[in-house]
C-alpha cells in the first residue's frame, strides 16, 4: 500500500467513527472504528476522529507517506466550502466547529467534509453503480431518508449547501408530522420507523394477523421493528408483504416525482431499508413509472448501490477526489 496513493475516508455517527484507508479504485483496504463522543466538548468529539485514523496508521505502518486527502461524512448542517460544523442535533458536542482545518493541521493533508448522502452519492458515481451516468440522483433509505445529486460528476449543493434533501420531499400535506417540521415528507411515511409504525397500528387492529411478526419481536407488539417486518416477510407472513408493499407504493410516488422534476440518468437507493426491499424492487421500479407523467420513465435506470455499511467511508474518499 505504500507504493499506491490512497485517500482516507471517515464517517462520523453520533456513536461511532469509521475510517478507512480507500485505494484510486475506490476498494476499501482496511478500517478502524471507534466510539463517537457527542455529548462532550469539542475537543473530545475530535478525538474519537483523530483516534480512528490513527488506528489506520497503526495497522499499516508506511501508509501515512501516501495518503493524498482525507474526506469526512459528517452530519449536517455543515459547510463543505468551508469545513465548518455547524450544529447537527446528534453531535453536541460541535457548533460552528472547524472540523476540516482541524483535520488538516493534524495530518498535513488537504481535508475535505460533506453529508454523508452527498458523499455516498459521489461514491457510487466514481465507483459503484452510478458510473458512466451523468446525471444521478442518490437515496438512501434506512431509519431515515438521505439523498444526493450528482451533475456531470459533481455535487450540487445549491446556493447555500442545503440542496438535495430528498427526505424531506412532502407527499401528503395532511400526513403525519415529520421531524423537520413538515407534514408528510417520505422520510416518516417509509423510513424504517415509518414501517414499525404501520406494522404495530396494523397488528393493533388485528392481532390475530401479526402472530409471526410479534413471535420474532420476542412477543412484544412494541418490539416490532422494520427489521422484524422484513424477517417476517422472508419467512411467507402476508402482514408483513402488505406492509412493505404499501412502503413500495409511497416510494414509487416519491420517486416518480423526482423524474417529474430532475429525469436523471440513473436512480440509485441503498440504505437498510432498501436491502429489505430489494425482493420488490421490479415492483418498485414499474410503480415509480406509473406514477411520473414522463412517458420515458421507464427507460431511467432504478439501481441497487454498489456500497452498503461501508458508504460513508466510502463516500469520504470519494470527496478526495472530485466535488
Amino acid at each position: 500500500m505504500a507504493d499506491e496513493e490512497a485517500v482516507i475516508g471517515v464517517d462520523v455517527g453520533g456513536t461511532k467513527v469509521a475510517a478507512g484507508l480507500v485505494n484510486p479504485q475506490g476498494e476499501i483496504v482496511t478500517d478502524a472504528r471507534r466510539p463517537m463522543v457527542a455529548d462532550g466538548d469539542a475537543a473530545a468529539g475530535l478525538a474519537s476522529v483523530t483516534g480512528a485514523i490513527d488506528a489506520l496508521f497503526s495497522a499499516n505502518a508506511n501508509a501515512r507517506e501516501s495518503i493524498q486527502g482525507i474526506g469526512i461524512c459528517a452530519p449536517g448542517p455543515l459547510d463543505p466550502k468551508t469545513g465548518l460544523v455547524i450544529n447537527p442535533p446528534n453531535l453536541k458536542c460541535w457548533r460552528n466547529f472547524p472540523l476540516a482545518a482541524e483535520i488538516s493541521r493534524r495530518y498535513g493533508v488537504p481535508v475535505k467534509i460533506d453529508n454523508d448522502a452527498n458523499a455516498a452519492a459521489l461514491a457510487e458515481v466514481l465507483w459503484g453503480a452510478g458510473r458512466g451516468y451523468k446525471t444521478v440522483f442518490y437515496a438512501c433509505i434506512g431509519t431515515g431518508i438521505g439523498t444526493g445529486i450528482i451533475f456531470d460528476g459533481r455535487i450540487y449543493h445549491g446556493r447555500t449547501g442545503a440542496a438535495a434533501e430528498g427526505g424531506h420531499v412532502s407527499i401528503d400535506y395532511q400526513g403525519p408530522v415529520c421531524g423537520c417540521g413538515k407534514r408528510g415528507c417520505i422520510e416518516i411515511l417509509a423510513a424504517g420507523p415509518a414501517i414499525a409504525r404501520r406494522a404495530r397500528a396494523k397488528i393493533a387492529a388485528e392481532p390475530s394477523r401479526g402472530a409471526t411478526v410479534v413471535r420474532l419481536a420476542g412477543g412484544s407488539v412494541e418490539a416490532v421493528s422494520s427489521e422484524t417486518v422484513g424477517q417476517a416477510n422472508a419467512a411467507g407472513d402476508p402482514l408483513a408483504r402488505e406492509i412493505l408493499l404499501e412502503t413500495v407504493e409511497l416510494l414509487a410516488v416519491w420517486l416518480g416525482n423526482t423524474v417529474d422534476f430532475l429525469e436523471p440518468d440513473a436512480m440509485i437507493i441503498g440504505g437498510g431499508v432498501m436491502a429489505m426491499l430489494n425482493p420488490f424492487f421490479d415492483q418498485l421500479r414499474e410503480r415509480a413509472a406509473r406514477h411520473s407523467v414522463n412517458s420515458r420513465c421507464s427507460e431511467i435506470p432504478l439501481l441497487p448501490a454498489h456500497y452498503g455499511a461501508d458508504s460513508g467511508i466510502a463516500g469520504g474518499a470519494a470527496l478526495c477526489n472530485r466535488t
